[in-house]
Order: structure tokens, then sequence, then C-alpha cells
């Protein structure tokens, strides 16, 4: 049986990839872009990066520009202005689409994930968050209004650390 380990994703450098490569770790994977509103969650992001990656941690940042146009860049100016704008440390993969006829396979999986309210379906907006268990399972979902250090976010997020 296939599972979200297997789904073949690429870095932003194009380096082939999956989740698999972080098994063991939980996982918070978030649609980024680096023109809109809510562009500023990267710093949040990045602090949960730094606050919970040595329990096993790591977020996972997905390049989108289907809300927008607000990831036009190449995956080189995507990586300098994360680098250089945020301090982003954690990995960034491919851009990808999350809707539509060309959505990649790990957003046709997520996508089925209900969030707090009961509600699955295409991704609505720029940083919508999933978080991932250490053995693969999509625990929790967060739209994108959430801020990445919400409680309900960074209480999911020690649910799922190693102690």
């Amino acid at each position: 049986m296939s599972t979200l380990y297997d789904i073949p994703l690429r870095t932003l450098d194009g380096t082939p990839a999956t989740l698999g490569d972080h098994r063991g770790k939980a996982l918070l994977v978030v649609n980024v872009a680096s023109k809109c509103g809510l562009t500023p969650q990267y710093e949040g992001l990045e602090r949960l990066q730094k606050r919970y990656a040595d329990r096993g941690f790591t977020v996972l940042g997905v390049p989108c520009n289907q809300f927008g146009g607000q990831e036009p860049g190449t995956a080189e100016e995507i990586q300098t202005f994360c680098s250089t704008t945020y301090g982003v440390s954690f990995p960034l993969l491919e851009k990808a689409d999350v809707n539509g006829a060309n959505r990649h396979p790990l957003y046709a999986e997520l996508a089925r994930v209900p969030d707090a309210s009961g509600e699955a379906g295409d991704i609505t907006w720029n940083f919508e968050k999933f978080l991932v268990s250490a053995e693969g399972e999509v625990v929790a979902r967060f739209r994108p209004g959430t801020e990445p250090e919400a409680a309900e976010v960074t209480g999911a997020i020690e649910a799922q650390l190693r102690r």
C-alpha cells in the first residue's frame, strides 16, 4: 500500500525526494508564497523549526503560485528570498500546484484531510498547514489564517514530538 512517504517529490533545487526522507519526524507541510499578505508567517514557521527541530520536527515548505500569482519566482529566487528575508532553514520543495487538474499527488492526499471544523477539500490560500505524524499520518489541518505559533498548532505539534 502506498503512503504519503512514497509520493515522489523534488527539493527546490530539483533533487528527487520523498516525505520518507523525514521518516520518524513530525512534519508541518505548508504551501508558501513570497508575495502574499501572509508571507510574514515565514517568521513563525522558522521559529517553530528552531524550537522543535531537536525533538524530531521539521517544517516543509511547498512554494505555490496558484493564489494570485504570489510565488512567481524561479527556484533560485525563492531560495534567496526565503533565506535572506526570513532566515529560512527548513527544507523547501519544488514549486507545485495544490489544487486543480495539475494538483501535486501530495496535495491530492492532503486535501482529503478535514480541518478542525470537519471541512476537507481544496487548499483555500497560501500558508495552509498540515501536520504529519512521525508515522506518516496527517493528524491536523490548519487554514491559512491560523498563525504558525497559535496555541492549536503548537499544541498539536508538541503532541507529536519525542519527549
